[in-house]
């Protein structure tokens, strides 16, 4: 069975960009534009991965990803943040937050989903 992920960005081309490469490597892909939506989702499919953009309008990835994390529910489900925030100290908040993982836009196409299979196989061993 494919791997379900939620790709939760409010930009157009990110999402679809994401999506796409998901896609082509035989990823179940479902998407969000923003926290609401993103939480919908999440009550309504059981995942294997989140894929969270930080700069969200409304409720940011960070606040999502600690809501999520402290839901009973949620807490076990992956997140990787996927941000164009690489600053120093940025990593740092991601994982402060609860996040497992951190990607860096703009992704690199080429090993994008190589990323994402190996978040994949470290969770299911």
């Amino acid at each position: 069975m494919a791997p379900k992920v939620l790709v939760v960005d409010d930009n157009i081309v990110n999402l679809k960009l994401i999506c796409e490469l998901l896609e082509l490597d035989a990823y179940e892909v479902l998407k969000a534009g923003n926290a609401e939506e993103a939480l919908q989702v999440i009550e309504n499919f059981s995942l294997d991965l989140i894929l969270m953009d930080i700069e969200l309008p409304g409720v940011d990835g960070l606040t999502l990803t600690r809501q999520l994390k402290e839901r009973e529910n949620t807490k076990n489900i992956p997140i990787i943040a996927v941000t164009a925030f690489a600053m120093k100290g940025d990593a740092q908040k991601a994982y402060g937050a609860g996040c497992d993982g951190y990607i860096t836009k703009p992704i690199d196409t080429r090993k994008f989903t190589e990323q994402i299979n190996g978040f994949i196989k470290g969770l299911n061993q």
